[in-house]
């Protein structure tokens, strides 16, 4: 396959993902705030442009974390290419570009997917107001896009690269989820241990479609298990650990190196980083600091995406950065 249309494929892939987990990180910080009437201006909504890492980003263009600044930031602004609406512009690109790769029934979705949200645009006053019935459609329009193309792409190289897209951008998205609690809960370490601690730590994996299945497993909620449960399930398919596992797979078919062996730098990194948090546990995580392992995860997950970048697509994203 060549670089381009692999690249291609991975970043359609990496976009779609982005732009639903966008919704998710919008409606665990909405129900957040669900309990504070009034608070126009309050540290949910300050968190969550904390947790992009898109700080100064957002002061350029916006002179607080209100509520409806950060979900223009986040939804609407065409300026901001990490918005749900230039990362679904982004993919519609991408879409077009290999249209003879991917299905037309996942062509036409991922077009109106776009217009969907490119209209909901135009009449943001009452998503402002209320805006869990727009996430709720990204978030089903994600996952139904999600189950198109695994349904109706050949299972060979592209739909590997679709997925291997998909599955780091999601592990990535997964540590970041986390991350929201965290700059949420900085100003108010009263909190912790309330029954608002736990309202909190249910949003959240309320956002992550994880409630249900984590009930399942451990029953009442508990920061401890909570962050167990999204870092280290092997079975639940938004955790990290099982994120990086399917991310892994699909590497090694690409590339055919056996499980267990590398032949490149990405396949290294990103073995190392699942055997690592194979064999480490949630106590380990909270003595180091949660949100000080998340930003240590994130910087290895963007460490195998370059890695990826110079091995499969031919080119340094340190320089392509910079030519940017």
């Amino acid at each position: 396959m060549l670089s381009r249309v692999a690249e291609t494929l991975y970043w359609l892939s990496r976009y779609l993902e982005r732009a639903e987990n966008i919704s998710r990180f919008i409606e665990v910080s909405w129900h957040m705030t669900l309990d504070q009437p009034g608070q126009e201006e309050c540290r949910e909504w300050g968190a969550l442009v904390s947790t992009t890492g898109d700080n100064s980003r957002f002061f350029e263009r916006y002179n607080a974390t209100t509520k409806k600044n950060v979900i223009s930031f986040l939804m609407f602004d065409t300026e901001y290419p990490n918005s749900i609406i230039s990362c679904l512009r982004a993919a519609r690109e991408n879409a077009r570009t290999v249209r003879e790769i991917i299905s037309s029934d996942l062509w036409e979705q991922i077009n109106a997917f776009y217009h969907i949200i490119e209209g909901a645009g135009k009449n943001q006053g009452h998503v402002y107001e209320n805006p869990y019935d727009l996430c709720q459609q990204i978030k089903l329009r994600g996952m139904m896009l999600g189950g198109i193309g695994n349904d109706t792409m050949s299972h060979g190289e592209g739909w590997h690269f679709c997925r291997l897209g998909r599955f780091m951008e999601r592990a990535d998205k997964t540590s970041r989820v986390l991350d929201v609690k965290y700059f949420t809960i900085l100003p108010s370490l009263n909190y912790v241990g309330t029954a608002y601690d736990d309202v909190q730590w249910a949003a959240l994996l309320r956002a992550t479609d994880a409630l249900d299945a984590y009930r399942q497993e451990y029953g009442r909620i508990n920061p401890s298990n909570v962050a167990e449960f999204l870092v280290f399930s092997r079975e639940f398919p938004r955790s990290v650990l099982h994120c990086l596992g399917v991310a892994q797979r699909s590497l090694h078919a690409i590339s055919g190196t056996p499980m267990g062996a590398f032949r490149n730098r990405a396949e290294q990194i990103l073995g190392q980083l699942s055997a690592e948090l194979a064999y480490t546990n949630i106590k380990s995580v909270f003595d180091k600091g949660l949100h000080e392992f998340n930003d240590q995860l994130q910087i290895e997950i963007n460490r195998i995406n370059d890695a990826i970048s110079r091995y499969f697509f031919g080119y340094d994203p340190e320089e392509f950065k910079e030519a940017g």
